[in-house]
């Protein structure tokens, strides 16, 4: 049997900051995955203070999506430009931006992370992924290992927004 061709999906980033979004991080992104067509409005990130040590406090929660579609396979590639991002941002070791790249499909958003877990598979450049939601039953399920942010309703509602935007998408042609 001839394998088919990946299904585009849309690529979105969660952002957790404490320097805000910068103009130059903007640009940089824009420059390795095409113009961004969103950027949600920044809320506080009280979900848990796991962050708080490395990143210290008053850490902001905003969403990125990019005008571009990609295809799913590349998301290893777009990790690690990450990770370079998040090193170049950072001061004394310490990440003060955290940047986490995802696939938004019509039936699931998986994430790309450097740590492996029972749930998790390699992707290849030494990084892993998992599905974090589904779409299912007209809605975004979450699982035992979803981090609670994307479980809240908030996150949700901006991903069911990206999903319509992806729908329109495909209804459209542009994918």
């Amino acid at each position: 049997m001839v394998a088919r061709n990946y299904e585009k999906v849309m690529l979105i980033m969660g952002v957790l900051s404490t320097k805000g979004f910068p103009d130059d991080l903007r640009e940089r992104l824009e420059s390795l995955f095409g113009p961004i067509a969103e950027v949600t409005e920044p809320f506080p990130f009280s979900f848990t203070d796991y962050y708080v040590p490395e990143m210290g406090d008053g850490i902001m929660r905003f969403f990125i999506r990019f005008e571009r579609p990609i295809s799913p396979d590349a998301l290893a590639s777009v990790k690690s430009e990450t990770n370079r991002l998040e090193e170049l941002y950072g001061t004394e070791g310490k990440r003060r931006i955290n940047l986490d790249p995802g696939t938004l499909s019509e039936s699931n958003l998986v994430l790309a992370t450097t740590k492996n877990r029972s749930h998790r598979i390699a992707i290849g450049e030494n990084l892993y992924a998992e599905i974090t939601l589904i779409y299912q039953n007209h809605g975004f399920q979450s699982f035992p290992w979803t981090y609670a942010d994307y479980k809240s309703e908030k996150v949700r509602e901006i991903l069911t927004k990206f999903r319509k935007e992806l729908l329109g998408m495909r209804k459209t042609g542009r994918i």
